[in-house]
């Protein structure tokens, strides 16, 4: 069978536009808005087909030569845009966070999405799956075949090498730290459990012999300890942008009571607790290990209290008090659905919501919408250069 011709239509959330052929929806990899591609099926299901684009017949003024030569159909997953430009990207991303907030919670977004830096060289841990020969790699796109990558044109070029080598683990993540330390994690250490040794040493059998497992991260000259693969923005100016971000929206004052939820190692919880003391600054988080760095992390504050519990535990629990004056919230892709209308009972005066889905997001927002919270202002940063992966600030108020 031939493969078909389509026209491209608009971006979707996923890292891909959508299409129609024979009037069926058609979810394209590879192409962009407004093109005319050739597109190999993929996949087949009753509501849609996935599909790659294989010859590009009447390109987009944003195409332009991936920079990778893994990237393309058939071939390494890890990106979804290498083949637009940088502000094309900037482009599809916007459109995404836009039509998610518009679709979810019928919000007008006026904004645009920001570049943080350049679209290479940036990523700074990388979790490598292992093939059964030992070897790593990244996976093809929904696939779990693994693709060898001598190099990542997108990982931060100081990561120790770990292509070379024999892993009898199915992950190894590599990291590279903002002061420079350079550690491998294998998947036996990958969440609660640890065992890495900073510098990447790898002994001969290439298994990594045990050590500390801890990097350190510096923001705005403070130093945060972070255990092996516990959680960390990817990109080396995340931290900092963020952190200014949140700040900017949360306007604290002295005296106030924060509460800092899916506080992770304590990154933001720092400069909240400084800013609002001698107000109280609570920190939240289920993660052990991570809550064991941000005890650390936070223990010359005096004003801060860390809490290790689910969110959504403590919160129902009553455990974080009855009311709060600002809330900020850091939650996993899938959002913070249960834990919305407790924050809103806290009827705190500012609430900060940092998300990595724009449509978890806008689903939330449009939930603290009914609850009495309007939505003030939101930011986004393009903090994934060549995936469709976005990073939001939004800031809510009572309305």
């Amino acid at each position: 069978m031939t493969d078909p011709v389509v026209e491209v239509g608009p971006v979707a959330h996923g890292g891909h536009c959508v299409a129609r052929l024979d009037g069926q929806v058609v979810f394209v990899r590879h192409a962009l808005p407004g093109e005319t591609v050739r597109i190999r099926v993929t996949e087949r299901s009753k509501r849609f087909l996935r599909a790659d684009a294989v010859e590009v017949i009447e390109s987009s003024p944003d195409r332009v030569t991936p920079q990778c030569p893994l990237s393309g159909p058939g071939m390494c997953g890890g990106c979804d845009f290498q083949h637009v430009s940088g502000e094309g990207q900037l482009t599809l991303l916007t459109d995404v966070v836009r039509e998610q907030l518009r679709r979810l919670a019928g919000i007008d977004w006026p904004g645009r999405v920001e570049s943080v830096g350049g679209l290479l060289d940036w990523r700074t841990r990388v979790v490598w799956s292992v093939a059964e020969n030992g070897y790593s790699g990244l996976r093809r796109h929904r696939s779990h075949d693994v693709v060898p990558v001598p190099r990542c044109p997108i990982a931060h070029p100081d990561h120790p090498d770990v292509s070379g080598q024999l892993w009898d683990e199915p992950r190894v993540e590599s990291i590279v730290s903002s002061t420079g330390q350079r550690l491998v994690v294998t998947d036996a250490s990958i969440g609660d459990e640890l065992e890495a040794e900073v510098d990447g040493v790898v002994a001969s059998d290439g298994t990594v012999r045990a050590g500390t497992g801890t990097v350190v991260e510096q923001v705005h000259g403070r130093r945060f300890s972070v255990s092996g693969s516990g959680f960390w923005q990817v990109h080396p100016q995340s931290a900092t942008t963020l952190v200014d971000a949140v700040l900017a929206g949360a306007d604290i004052q002295p005296g106030d009571r924060v509460l800092d939820l899916y506080a992770g190692a304590g990154l933001f919880s720092a400069f909240l607790a400084t800013q609002c003391a001698p107000g109280e600054l609570v920190s939240v988080e289920g993660n052990r290990r991570a809550s064991a760095d941000a005890r650390g992390n936070l223990s010359d504050l005096a004003n801060a209290t860390i809490v290790h519990a689910p969110v959504e535990r403590a919160l129902a629990r009553g455990s974080l008090g009855d009311s709060a004056d600002v809330v900020v919230l850091d939650p996993p892709r899938t959002g913070a659905k249960e834990a919305v209308p407790a924050i809103a009972a806290l009827a705190p005066r500012r609430i900060v919501y940092v998300a990595c889905d724009p449509a978890a997001l806008a689903r939330d927002v449009a939930t603290f919408g009914r609850l009495g919270y309007r939505l003030e202002s939101l930011r986004g940063f393009a903090l994934f250069p060549m995936t469709h992966h976005v990073e939001c600030v939004a800031v809510l108020a009572p309305a």
